[in-house]
């Protein structure tokens, strides 16, 4: 048997095996916060605290025209209670998926505290001034980026992309400040069902979500 056969089959035989027991807390109705946004940023603040590596880091579900699902790791950048703010290229193709179906949802995964929230619901684009004031906070480095990705496109090679970026710096080189790309902006996550799961022993789960009904937010204990 080849050394590529022998290292597939080794790890085929570990992934059954392959569990942690999640002891790391409990979530009880009584220690949720009154709304789904002050919980989350309470979870937010205790990946922080925890030195949780990309602790604003989401996996973004959308879906296609035809249903078609796609996901990807984008961080978040805004929270309160209008919903979650990511920004990204208004022609990539989480952004066709957004415009073409208006839902996504997205899930923090924070593996070390055995927790994870996931936020489920409608879009909408941000105004231009918040887009604005998040782009004044990047790097130069990244505003520059923003400009030279062909997001989601095939390109040739590693070099074009390269070649992008050294047009639009110098493009502009003598600018003090590198303007909003009119392509790019931010995408809000207006949440219908926030759903936080604390991990316990023997699988049986804490999961409670804040659903929106006609008469307000309500909280829910679902099935682990």
């Amino acid at each position: 048997m080849a050394d590529a056969e022998i290292a597939t089959s080794s790890i085929a035989v570990q992934l059954p095996k392959m569990r942690v027991s999640y002891e790391e807390g409990t979530l009880s109705e009584g220690e949720l916060a009154e709304t789904w946004h002050e919980q989350l940023q309470a979870w937010l603040d205790d990946a922080i605290r925890a030195a949780v590596p990309e602790p604003n880091a989401m996996v973004l579900a959308t879906a296609n025209a035809d249903g078609l699902p796609a996901s990807r790791t984008v961080l978040a950048k805004g929270l309160d209670e209008r919903g979650v703010v990511f920004f990204t290229n208004y022609t990539s193709a989480k952004s066709h998926d957004l415009m073409a179906t208006r839902y996504a949802s997205a899930t923090f995964p924070w593996y070390t505290l055995h927790r994870q929230a996931t936020v489920r619901g409608t879009v909408e684009k941000v105004s231009f001034a918040e887009t604005a004031t998040y782009w004044a906070s990047r790097p130069r480095g990244s505003q520059l980026g923003a400009w030279a990705s062909p997001q989601s496109i095939v390109v040739g090679g590693r070099h074009a992309l390269e070649n992008a970026l050294a047009n639009v710096q110098r493009r502009f080189a003598d600018a003090e400040e590198v303007p909003v790309p009119p392509h790019w902006g931010g995408w809000r996550i207006r949440p219908e069902v926030v759903e936080f799961w604390q991990g316990r022993r023997d699988r049986m789960h804490d999961r409670l979500q804040f659903n929106l009904k006609r008469d307000g937010w309500k909280v829910e204990r679902l099935g682990p």
